[in-house]
């Protein structure tokens, strides 16, 4: 039997990088996945339900609410999003690990949850380059750019709740690091003893 999977929940301002890690982790890891929430935002060309989203309607959205069935839910503007709590679960028994990318408010209700989860969270090298990259193409007005950096820098102060740390600055870098972190937990005395069981037993008889 598969020793179970960790949790991670990985957390960054907007602008960080936090999507394109992750990405790049769970393409090289066929054991790592990142969970697919639920929301109530229409589906938009191009995605796909139950890829990108599971797509609900309100009602049933305030249902699993009722029904204590996600880890975390949110509403970000007119729109809900939640976290399966049974696909996580049903997953993680599977031996694979969970990735939520999710913001630190979310983190911590996942925590209070399921409090073996290993939290991440992700900063950029400086505050000049966390603008380089919110400004993107440069359509937005100055005072648009304003708002997200107070905006990422509340966020980014939530650092400290977290157990991992990763400064992006260069992308290689940090995905190295990223994917220490992974390695390290599936280095741990349990989960390699679960699966050598046979060979350990026959090294110690």
């Amino acid at each position: 039997m598969a020793h179970l999977g960790t949790l991670y929940t990985v957390s960054a301002p907007s602008g960080a990088g936090k999507t394109s890690l992750v990405s790049a982790l769970v393409k090289s890891n066929p054991e790592v996945c990142v969970s697919v929430s639920h929301t109530t935002r229409p589906m938009r060309p191009g995605e796909v339900n139950g890829v990108n989203y599971h797509f609900v309607d309100h009602a049933t959205f305030e249902q699993m609410i009722e029904a204590s069935a996600f880890l975390e839910h949110a509403r970000v503007f007119s729109n809900l999003y939640g976290t399966s709590q049974k696909w996580v679960e049903e997953t993680l028994q599977q031996g694979i690990d969970v990735i939520l990318e999710i913001d630190w408010q979310g983190a911590k209700q996942v925590r209070q949850l399921m409090p073996n989860t290993v939290s991440l969270f992700i900063l950029p090298p400086s505050l000049a380059c966390l603008r380089q990259r919110l400004t993107g193409r440069g359509t937005d007005p100055e005072a648009v750019i304003d708002a997200r950096m107070a905006e990422a820098i509340s966020e980014m102060s939530h650092y400290v709740e977290a157990d991992y740390l990763i400064i992006n600055d260069d992308f290689t870098t940090a995905l190295a690091q990223f994917q220490a972190l992974i390695t390290s937990q599936h280095l741990r005395l349990a989960r390699q003893v679960d699966k050598h069981t046979a060979l350990i037993e026959e090294l110690l008889t």
